[in-house]
């Protein structure tokens, strides 16, 4: 099982960036996806969510009409498309699913237990 996340990097407040999630060693198109983040010093929050068919999609308040969650089920892969970055985006993000495994760790009542490493995306001028 791997997720290789990608796309982070330094852009300037107003700027975009695509966040990559790629998985492997399993069957993706099964799942529910989150991207989360956690900025510095602080917990875990959700930012967005899409189902198994993209028919359903979540969004953290903050982030609604500034970030699009998408999936390619034929690639594996889930992506967060983020423009008109704020300061307040900073933060390492993870692509997570709970595959009925262990939880590794949880955030407002959700809970994972298959993370990537994390893509850091720091929105600074």
């Amino acid at each position: 099982v791997q997720l290789m996340e990608s796309g982070g990097g330094l852009v300037q407040p107003g700027g975009s960036l695509r966040l990559s999630c790629a998985a492997s060693g399993f069957t993706f198109s099964r799942y529910y996806w989150t991207w989360v983040r956690q900025a510095p010093g602080k917990g875990l929050e959700r930012v967005a969510r899409i189902s198994t068919d993209s028919t359903y999609i979540w969004y953290l308040e903050s982030v609604k009409g500034r970030f699009t969650i998408s999936r390619d089920n034929a690639k594996n892969t889930v992506y967060l498309q983020m423009n008109s970055l704020e300061s307040g985006d900073t933060a390492l993000y993870y692509c997570v699913t709970n595959r009925g495994g262990r939880a590794v760790a949880c955030t407002s009542g959700y809970c994972f237990d298959t993370r990537g490493q994390g893509t850091l995306v720091t929105v600074s001028s």
